[in-house]
C-alpha cells in the first residue's frame, strides 16, 4: 500500500496560510516543528491551523520534553484536540536539534520515556507523579474536554534503543530513513529536498536555497558532536570553521552554527554548497524530477513506510509543497 504524504513546516507567520494550501493540495497531515530559539510557538500555530482547516491532520514533529512542563503539554494537547477532533497526533523526541541550538545535548531516553508515560497518564485522567508530586488534570467540565483524551503519540527515534522504547510505549515511529524491515503500523519517514522543474539542473541557485538548509547539517552536527578539531577534515570544513570562529566568541559560537536551522541557508554555510548537485557531489536529500521523487516514495513504501513527511526549506515553501504534491500524485 502506498504511503500517505504529509508536510512539515516551521511555526512562523506564513504557517497557517501554508497549512490551508496543504489541505487544498491533498496532504495527509501538517506537522510543525518545535524549537523556541528559531521558530514561533508550535501550539499557538496548531490552534490557528485548526481554526482555518477542516480535514487535514495536525501534528508535532517533534515536541521536546524540556521545553515545557508535561502538564502544560497535556493542556495544549487537550485544547487542540478539542478544536480539531480526531485530527491531532503528537510526536515526541529527545530534542537533538532543538537542544543543540541552546548548546545542549539530546535528552536521555529515560527522561523522554518518563515524559511520554506522564503525558499519557494525564490525558487518560490518571493521577501522575511528576517531580515527586501527585498531579492530575482536574479541569472543571466547562474548562476543558473530559478525560480520557485519546490522541496518538509517536516517538522520533533513530537508533535501536529509541525504536525499542517506541515499540513499547508509542503508537508510531518517526525516523529519517525508511524502515530496514517492515513492522510498525505507523512509520513516518521524514525526508527533505526539492523537486526539479523541467530541465532544471540540480546545481541551480534555486535548488541550493531549497536543499541547502538540510545539507549543511552534516557540518553543524560534526561541530557539536565531534568537536571543532574534527570539522577541518570535512569538505570545506576548515574555511567554514574560520567563518564561525570569526563571527562569535567561543561561548556564543553555537548561535552562529545553528542560525536559520533547516529553513534557510546562512552566509557561513553557503560556500559549503558550491558545486553541490553534480554526479561527483550529489545532494543527500531527495532532489530530482517528478519521476525521481515518485520512485523514492514508492521505494520507501515498499520498505514499510506508512507516511512520508516532506520537510521543505528555502524562501518559497508554497512552491516546494506544490511541486512535491504534483510528484507524489496528490489531488
Amino acid at each position: 500500500m502506498a504511503p500517505s504524504i504529509s508536510i512539515g513546516l516551521p511555526p512562523h507567520p506564513a504557517a497557517p496560510d501554508l497549512a490551508v494550501l496543504a489541505e487544498e493540495l491533498g496532504f495527509e497531515r501538517v506537522w510543525l516543528y518545535d524549537s523556541a530559539s528559531i521558530y514561533e510557538d508550535i501550539w499557538i500555530h496548531l490552534a490557528l491551523i485548526a481554526e482555518r482547516t477542516s480535514r487535514i491532520g495536525l501534528g508535532t514533529a517533534v515536541i521536546v520534553p524540556n521545553l515545557r512542563h508535561v502538564m502544560a503539554t497535556a493542556s495544549a494537547v487537550a485544547t487542540v484536540a478539542r478544536m480539531a477532533p480526531g485530527r491531532l497526533a503528537v510526536a515526541v523526541g529527545t530534542g537533538f536539534t532543538a537542544r543543540l541550538v541552546m548548546n545542549k545535548g539530546a535528552l536521555s531516553w529515560a527522561t523522554t520515556e518518563t515524559y511520554v508515560r506522564q503525558l499519557r497518564g494525564l490525558l487518560a485522567g490518571d493521577v501522575v507523579e511528576i517531580a515527586g508530586e501527585k498531579c492530575q488534570m482536574i479541569h472543571h467540565p466547562d474548562l476543558a474536554a473530559p478525560r480520557p483524551i485519546d490522541v496518538p503519540i509517536l516517538l522520533s527515534a533513530l537508533g535501536p534503543k529509541g525504536q525499542g522504547i517506541a515499540a513499547e510505549i508509542a503508537d508510531g515511529l518517526m525516523t529519517v530513513t525508511a524502515p530496514e524491515t517492515p513492522g510498525a503500523d505507523w512509520h513516518v519517514h521524514m525526508v527533505n529536498g526539492t523537486v526539479l522543474d523541467p530541465d532544471e539542473p540540480a546545481t541551480a541557485a534555486r535548488v541550493v536555497d531549497a536543499a541547502g538548509p538540510w545539507e549543511a547539517l552534516g557540518h553543524h552536527g560534526a561541530w557539536h558532536l565531534a568537536g571543532e578539531e574534527v570539522v577541518p577534515m570535512l569538505p570545506g570544513g576548515a574555511e567554514w570553521l574560520e567563518r564561525v570562529v570569526a563571527d562569535r566568541p567561543a561561548d556564543e559560537r553555537h548561535l552562529s552554527v545553528h542560525q536559520y536551522h533547516c529553513t534557510h541557508v546562512n552566509d557561513r554555510d553557503r560556500p559549503l554548497l558550491e558545486g553541490k548537485g553534480t554526479a561527483d557531489n550529489p545532494w543527500s536529500g531527495w532532489v530530482g524530477d517528478d519521476a525521481d521523487i515518485a520512485g523514492q516514495i514508492a521505494a520507501s513504501g515498499e520498505a514499510g513506510t506508512t507516511e512520508i513527511l516532506y520537510t521543505p526549506a528555502g524562501p518559497d515553501l508554497a512552491r516546494e509543497m506544490q511541486a512535491f504534491a504534483r510528484a507524489a500524485g496528490l489531488g
